[in-house]
């Protein structure tokens, strides 16, 4: 099995915290479209004879692409790929551009999982982000998605902002709880360098994060998405029975994807391979059939250290056969000897078959995780 990640790389505006790679320039959609279409032919043997499970449009905004640029991309897909019948296609949506002739033609074209970017239903914390929706078009996105049908939708949500107080972030999960979202994404404001919100931040003209207020309101998440049915089963994602991310849950085991687009990344086991993060660059080396990606050969030590990086964070844990059958059994017994500083400090639990973090280990996950690499 594999999986396909799509990269659109424009939006309507920048949001302040976004370190992705995107454009706000739309003038040259139709040529990335064109060259996207071009290296999905040239890389299909990428994932010669593998199925392909799912496939994930991110971005950037997906949901500004017209109705035929998507149909010609999921064709030239089909035509290149083994595509599973049942295969998980997402979209990843902006409230603003939700109607219901859209989303009628989404399902069309083959789309059942939409990620609906909402980050909060309140107006101030939308205008302290920059977002190019309003809290009305969040909530009538979401509504508008279940009247076409959609079922297997997904919200992203940002706590930890300096305008969320936690009565404003428990009321935002009380609504996302309310309106039976089967899938929520989760994540803390961070400040990335070279995004607008560090340069504010640099400046003093914006606050800088909290990281009491920011472990404050993971432990709310936490607590609200148990007692609403949540499983919590990877950091930052919570999800009602049988509405996992299928697409996600593929990176955090390590399975193949190919990423398609500027900025994309791919993974084969052995390889992990980046495109240029350049719209005009990548439109001209796919038309000169350059190369428009780097790549570097994972060393085991890389590959043990990006199993542990992933899997520490998923409610499965690190699956010590795992490491054993591909490492070997020494570094799973250095990994075991790490590991009980952190059970002391109740931040980790040892089973027979994994190490896994408790709840008050996620505040640290990606500390601790460094703490068990090598090399």
């Amino acid at each position: 099995m594999a999986g396909i990640y799509l990269h659109i790389p424009f939006c309507r505006k920048a949001c302040h915290y976004c370190n992705f790679h995107f454009s706000t320039r739309l003038q040259n959609k139709n040529a990335v479209v064109t060259a996207l279409l071009t290296e999905i032919k040239q890389e299909a043997h990428r994932l010669s004879g593998q199925s392909i499970e799912t496939i994930y449009f991110g971005g950037g905004t997906p949901s500004l692409l017209t109705v035929e640029e998507l149909n010609s991309i999921l064709n030239q897909l089909a035509a290149s790929f083994s595509i599973l019948r049942d295969a998980e296609i997402t979209l990843e949506a902006n409230p603003d551009d939700i109607r219901i002739e859209l989303l009628e033609e989404w399902k069309l074209a083959g789309i059942n999982r939409l990620s609906i970017g909402v980050q909060s239903f309140r107006e101030e914390d939308l205008r302290w982000m920059n977002r190019a929706h309003t809290a009305a078009e969040a909530l009538s996105g979401i509504r508008l998605a279940r009247g076409a049908g959609f079922e297997n939708i997904t919200i992203d949500l940002i706590y930890g902002t300096p305008t969320l107080t936690d009565a404003a972030w428990e009321d935002n999960l009380l609504k996302a709880i309310a309106l039976d979202i089967p899938h929520l994404s989760c994540y803390a404001l961070t400040v990335e360098p070279k995004t607008a919100l560090f340069h504010l931040v640099e400046s003093k003209k914006m606050a800088d994060t909290d990281p009491e207020q920011q472990a404050r309101q993971f432990n709310m998440l936490m607590d609200h998405t148990s007692a609403a049915g949540y499983t919590h089963y990877e950091v930052s994602n919570f999800a009602r029975e049988g509405w996992h991310s299928r697409h996600n849950s593929a990176y955090w085991k390590g399975i193949p994807y190919l990423g398609i687009g500027p900025g994309a990344h791919s993974y084969d086991g052995l390889h992990r391979r980046w495109n240029i993060s350049n719209n005009a660059l990548y439109i001209s080396g796919i038309e000169k059939g350059l190369p428009v990606y780097e790549e570097e050969t994972l060393t085991a030590d890389n590959r043990f250290n990006e199993y542990v990086m992933t899997s520490l964070r998923t409610m499965e844990g690190i699956q010590l056969a795992h490491v054993r059958s591909i490492n070997g059994d020494e570094y799973a017994k250095i990994l075991l000897e790490k590991a009980v500083k952190y059970v002391h400090l109740q931040q980790v639990r040892i089973t027979e078959t994994s190490i896994q973090l408790t709840n008050a280990g996620k505040l640290f996950a990606d500390g601790i995780a460094a703490e068990f690499f090598t090399g």
